[in-house]
């Protein structure tokens, strides 16, 4: 796909606009996203960010909120490529720990903004950014019900006592997940954040 950027210059209107890689414009705009939050994201620093004027910002990708929903695919297609990879572990407990790693690795390296962008956006959303907030949430709710059925058939499967909630189980996991990614924000040195992992995993349910 190519979206074209209006030329400010004189001679715009003589010649073909200017076109733009969608894909690297929206990378930008995550990254905004992900250091600034939804609302912390002002129009004035994702055009300048994306390489592009308001209106092909709107032209090309919707409103901010419409920007902010691609970004949020984009980052859960390329960021979070591990929980899709987590759910296929062959135990519950090393679904767990592909999670928890993953987490860490994501969310405190060297190359991208600190912490998870759906945590830092519902956090810092504010009541007339509702419909963010619950659409965050809405896929938040949706990857712990996978989890939740990962550890079902888990329990099927004797991998997991059948005394266990796997519900609850799986909303603890991810709770614990989110508390990381607030920490990681907070620039928490990996290795701290290591040592919540390997806590969580000793007090794994065993058969």
């Amino acid at each position: 796909m190519k979206c074209s950027a209006p030329i400010t210059a004189p001679t715009a209107s003589r010649g073909r606009p200017r076109e733009f890689d969608p894909d690297k414009a929206l990378a930008s705009a995550l990254r905004v996203f992900w250091t600034r939050g939804y609302e912390g994201a002002s129009m004035a620093e994702l055009t300048e960010a994306m390489g592009i004027t308001k209106p092909s910002l709107y032209a090309c990708f919707g409103n901010k909120e419409a920007l902010f929903k691609k970004a949020l695919e984009l980052y859960e297609r390329d960021k979070l490529a591990y929980v899709g990879k987590a759910l296929d572990a062959p135990t519950a407990r090393g679904v767990a720990e592909r999670l928890l790693n993953g987490a860490v690795a994501t969310h405190c390296g060297t190359s991208d903004p600190h912490g998870c962008l759906g945590v830092i956006s519902t956090v810092a959303c504010a009541t007339e950014d509702d419909s963010i907030r619950e659409h965050v949430i809405a896929r938040r709710i949706a990857t712990e019900a996978a989890i939740a059925e990962r550890f079902l058939r888990a329990q099927g499967e004797g991998d997991l006592p059948g005394s266990v909630d796997a519900k609850a189980l799986a909303g603890c996991l991810t709770t614990v997940l989110q508390g990381m990614s607030v920490k990681a924000q907070g620039c928490l040195c990996p290795t701290e954040l290591q040592g919540t992992v390997d806590s969580f995993l000793s007090m794994w349910p065993s058969r």
